[in-house]
């Protein structure tokens, strides 16, 4: 088995380092994206492809026997499928793209064939190395749509159940919040589809909500972030894409539907998604529809878990002209809307004598609009993305007062850059800004917050020698912000980051990287602003500081990785009612390890994390964490697939396995309890019916009786956490039409 190792553009071992190989089910069309450069001279066959792995980032699967010969000469800005064409001419092997970012390649009578070689799978890009998205030598998590058709994930906790590095929160999807190497999403620069996110609503609910079935990847970068993920990414960056119809066409003129159905024997969940989708003459159109209705499931023990109801609908629509120039234009509208009842406090189990259950009705709303050129010519490849985000949160019963309250925040965002090509890699420049609002009211009053910023930035992705890869980011930031009282501050500030990785033999690359980030004050939770606040000396800057490195080691079909990390968050705005200028200082630090091995069906993979977590100098508790982190502590996974082509059948099943936290103790909480929590399933494709896709779960295997390491209040006596669903029976049908 032969594996493609990426040199520019990675996917993390740690998060999803490996993928299945799938038969070619499309004729070749092109990559996601806009055409990249390629300076790739005739070599051998492998290493040849290895370079436009990196430089394209789509993963190439081979079958059986290896690769050999030589390849043809591709220079030049090229889209993918016409550069991989050259680079394949007359070499006797032809290709199918599968998805837009994965091409399968296959032997024709002419192609020559390694010697030696056992029957197996081309996967890249595999490391973490940085991409054309982050920062080389620093760590990212990318989960793909072939990841996501893997997970089947029917919350944020799903999506990232098996990447040790983030954890999630809360067993219902809409008070679940998301920690990167133990630092909470408020402290991330979040974005969907390129619309920055602000939804510091109400500290029980989820900060994001998102429908898993909208996706086509998800990337993550963990503590040092690139300068051009936007501003405030103190703990690095979570960018979320939803899907559009050139990848559900694979790039093809037509018109197509998918109908997804989903039920949850444990609360007798039915969830239903429809899509709709077309392509012609440069039109693009897609329209989804989600649907989720179901009872309180019962945890592990048996006790039905009051206000985990499912009770959502979710919708996407998007429109996009490309001309025959390039110029492509798009238009979505994304909404998700989550009305049941909930517990009072809607991440917690109860506290004491909770009033019970009440309804929660929680809606967020993405509107982007994006223009690129897909055909670059010279240094121009523009990108302009406008963007507005809102969250509203209505609760017909009291929260502080009698009557009903609520809670809306905005965010109005644009950024224009150019990505300019270098002789040794790319360079993008551009400006971005952002008008974001806060509000809260009651029957009793009203109190809102404000900010503006503006921010230049660059960020270089260099390859100045064949061996290494550095990268450098820089991004200054105009900040304003006014207080409940019409108070008003303005500061500026300067972030920056390095980063470099080298390839010190041909299966061992080192890495590191370190950034400093300037943020402005974000504004309060809307849920305890006070009118009456005396915000005292004044709102203060954020500063932070990312440092992380560590190293990879391939050697044919096996990986291991290792990664130590370290964040440190000076002057973080902390909830309180009392006062609105209360500032924290958080520190995380640990360590994370991944190994994982790839046949030519299947693949294993392990991993570990053991994170520490700090808030001013003290162990952290889950209620001085909120908006800042949670006590982590350590957790392994594990993730293995085997498929069996000849019969379209694939079985598989992950596990996690959190060790007991006894550190909160030291601050006068309870330890955490360790859990072992199993998820098996299987997959059929019958031959009968190709279109067909038919799927059975069990989640929580053994019936564990557990929360999840994150969720809210288990260091606490007097504090009944959230339950994790017990026992799971899931059967799933898709139908693409």
């Amino acid at each position: 088995m032969t594996i493609l190792r990426s040199s520019l553009r990675g996917v993390s071992l740690l998060a999803l380092g490996l993928a299945l190989a799938a038969p070619a089910t499309g004729r070749a069309q092109g990559a996601a994206g806009t055409s990249v450069a390629f300076d790739i001279p005739a070599q051998p066959m492998l290493s040849a492809l290895t370079e436009f792995t990196a430089a394209s980032g789509v993963q190439v699967i081979a079958p059986g026997g290896g690769v050999a010969g030589t390849s043809g000469a591709v220079a030049g800005v090229l889209a993918p499928e016409i550069a991989l064409a050259q680079l394949l001419a007359g070499s006797g092997y032809a290709f199918d793209f599968t998805a837009p970012g994965t091409v399968v390649l296959s032997a024709t009578a002419g192609a020559e064939v390694s010697p030696g070689e056992e029957a197996g799978l081309l996967l890249g890009p595999i490391l973490v190395t940085g991409s054309t998205e982050g920062v080389p030598g620093a760590g990212q998590v990318m989960i793909g749509a072939q990841d996501i058709e893997r997970l089947a994930p029917r919350s944020v906790a799903d999506l990232f159940r098996i990447t040790p590095s983030v954890s999630v929160g809360s067993s219902i999807p809409m008070s679940q919040k998301l920690y990167v190497n133990g630092v909470e999403e408020t402290n991330l620069a979040v974005s969907i589809d390129g619309a920055r996110q602000n939804n510091r609503v109400f500290h029980h609910n989820a900060t994001n909500v998102i429908d898993p079935a909208l996706l086509r990847q998800v990337r993550v970068d963990a503590g040092v972030a690139p300068a051009d993920a936007g501003p405030g990414a103190l703990g690095g960056a979570v960018a979320y894409e939803t899907v559009d119809a050139r990848d559900l066409l694979e790039f093809e003129d037509g018109i197509g539907a998918r109908s997804t159905n989903t039920f949850d024997f444990n609360g007798d969940t039915a969830t239903v998604g429809f899509t709709l989708f077309g392509m012609r003459d440069g039109l693009e159109g897609l329209a989804y529809v989600g649907v989720g209705k179901g009872s309180s499931f019962e945890d592990g023990a048996g006790n039905v878990v009051e206000g985990s109801e499912t009770d959502f609908v979710s919708t996407l629509l998007k429109g996009a002209f490309q001309a025959q120039t390039g110029h492509r234009f798009e238009l979505g509208y994304e909404r998700v809307a989550d009305n049941g009842d909930r517990p009072f406090r809607a991440n917690i189990g109860s506290i004491g004598t909770d009033a019970g259950p009440r309804n929660y009705d929680l809606t967020r709303q993405n509107v982007v609009f994006t223009y690129t050129d897909e055909s670059p010519e010279g240094w121009l490849d523009p990108r302009v993305v406008i963007g507005y985000a809102r969250t509203e949160l209505r609760d017909l019963e009291w929260v502080t007062l009698p009557g009903s309250s609520s809670g809306d925040t905005d965010s109005l965002s644009a950024r224009a850059e150019n990505n300019f090509l270098l002789g040794l890699g790319t360079l993008v420049a551009g400006v971005d800004a952002y008008a974001d609002k806060a509000t809260y009211s009651d029957p009793d009053y009203d109190a809102s917050e404000k900010a503006r910023n503006m921010g230049l930035y660059a960020q270089a992705r260099l390859e100045p020698v064949d061996r290494g890869r550095i990268g450098l980011g820089a991004r200054y930031d105009f900040h304003h912000v006014e207080g409940v009282g019409g108070e008003t501050w303005n500061d500026s500030g300067l972030s920056g980051n390095i980063g470099g990785e080298y390839d010190l033999t041909d299966a061992l690359t080192l890495r590191a990287a370190y950034a400093h980030v300037w943020s402005g004050p974000v504004l309060a939770e809307n849920f305890i602003m006070n009118p009456a606040w005396d915000y005292g000396d004044g709102l203060k800057p954020t500063k932070a500081n990312n440092l992380t490195a560590g190293f990879a080691f391939q050697r044919a079909a096996f990986l291991f990785e290792a990664n130590w990390f370290r964040t440190e968050v000076d002057d973080v705005r902390a909830a309180s009612w009392a006062s609105g200028s209360v500032t924290r200082d958080l520190e995380t630090q640990g360590y994370e390890l991944a190994a994982g091995y790839a046949w030519d069906t299947g693949q294993v993979r392990l991993g570990y994390t053991d994170t520490d977590v700090d808030i001013d100098g003290v162990v952290a508790d889950s209620y001085a964490g909120n908006y800042l982190g949670v006590p982590a502590g350590q957790a392994f996974t594990v993730d293995i697939t085997q498929s069996f082509p000849a019969r379209g059948i694939t079985i598989g099943g992950d596990a996690e396995f959190a060790i007991e936290n006894r550190d909160t103790e030291s601050s006068g909480g309870r330890a955490l309890p360790g859990y072992q929590v199993v998820n098996i399933f299987a997959q059929w494709e019958p031959a009968s019916l190709p279109t067909v896709t038919l799927r059975g779960e069990v989640r929580n295997l053994f019936d564990e009786d557990y929360s999840s390491r994150s969720t809210y209040g288990q260091d606490f006596v007097d504090v009944t956490p959230l339950m994790e669903p017990g026992r799971s029976f899931v059967i799933a049908a898709t139908a693409r039409f």
